[in-house]
């Protein structure tokens, strides 16, 4: 028996690869090039860690994530938020220090496994083997636990072999949902699936810098990614070909941002640093354009009055931009 996945290579798939090919060449160019790469490394640990894990429901905000990632206090969150997230950065960390391993074994997916079950973060064992009883996840049934042990091992062979012959964009994909559907352990299979599809992509080279979270983008669009893989689940045939558009496109957003946060960080070394949200990284790129009144951020962000305000305010305290006008016809600009 062998694992063999059905997909086809679309125009919009092709389109997709040359937006990413070119931010790819874009982002690692400058990497090189820089000084507060570990700066930029720091930042997407803690939203890799956050987005994966507040995709399972975990509450900590982005900046609380960096409060915990930083050994500092948070009185007000849970002992089992804070583990969650710190064993999730450990997570990130062991396929970083391992981005050179030639194949995946099921060595590697038991120890991500125990990682992540460290100090009672997971509510289901066993930790670190496959699950012994039956699992249901909302209307998906996964396989018996009987065949795991088969289906994973067929599934890291097609990995190992078969899908070094297709692009790193697409054999991440595919390992990503395979894994989620086989769902070989009682709790932490999303957590697993989406580290071991980062891991693809840096074994494969493609982030020798590890500067993008896709995973970021993933909990931003949680109906979408949820929706992507359960159509997948209810077709029969198991055609992967609009999970792998979804994916690329989910990818072609991360490392946008990725670029957006080079050309900030190179635009305000002489700034305070700030740790800026997704909106905020959309506001500074829109005030790059043009100045913007408090309507007008409202418009385009699709945030109140309030939400406005609460985006701006770290910004002008930082001096990153500032105000000009009146308090009703004032406009907000880049300093």
């Amino acid at each position: 028996m062998f694992y063999n996945p059905k997909f086809t290579i679309t125009a919009h798939f092709l389109k997709t690869s040359g937006e990413i090919n070119a931010l790819h060449t874009r982002i690692q160019d400058a990497a090189v090039r820089v000084p507060y790469l570990a700066s930029l490394q720091q930042d997407i640990l803690a939203r890799e860690a956050h987005g994966s894990s507040a995709i399972e429901g975990n509450p900590l905000t982005l900046a609380e994530v960096k409060t915990v990632l930083e050994g500092k206090e948070l009185p007000l969150a849970t002992p089992r938020a804070i583990q969650e997230i710190r064993n999730s950065a450990e997570v990130m960390r062991y396929i970083q220090s391992h981005s050179d391993t030639r194949t995946i074994q099921e060595a590697h997916i038991f120890k991500i496994h125990s990682i992540l079950g460290k100090e009672n973060a997971l509510d289901r064992g066993p930790m670190g083997q496959y699950r012994n009883y039956g699992v249901r996840v909302g209307s998906h049934v996964a396989p018996s636990f009987e065949e795991v042990p088969r289906l994973t091992r067929e599934l890291l062979s097609w990995v190992n072999e078969e899908g070094r012959h297709w692009s790193a964009v697409v054999s991440s994909a595919i390992l990503h949902f395979r894994f989620e559907y086989i769902h070989p352990f009682g709790d932490g299979n999303g957590r697993t699936g989406r580290a071991l599809a980062v891991w693809e992509l840096y074994r494969r080279h493609f982030d020798t810098q590890h500067i993008f979270a896709i995973d970021e983008v993933f909990w931003e669009n949680r109906p979408l990614y949820y929706a992507a893989l359960e159509r997948i689940e209810r077709d029969p045939a198991q055609d992967l070909t609009g999970w792998i558009e979804f994916v690329g496109e989910a990818l072609v957003t991360a490392l946008e941002r990725t670029w957006k946060r080079i050309e900030t960080l190179q635009a305000g070394k002489k700034r305070k640093p700030l740790m800026l949200t997704p909106n905020q990284e959309r506001l500074v790129a829109l005030l790059r354009e043009k100045p913007m009144r408090t309507a007008d951020i409202q418009k385009e962000l699709k945030v109140t009055k309030p939400g406005a305000h609460y985006l701006l305010k770290p910004l002008l305290r930082a001096k990153w931009i500032r105000r000009e006008g009146g308090h009703k016809t004032g406009v907000y600009r880049l300093t």
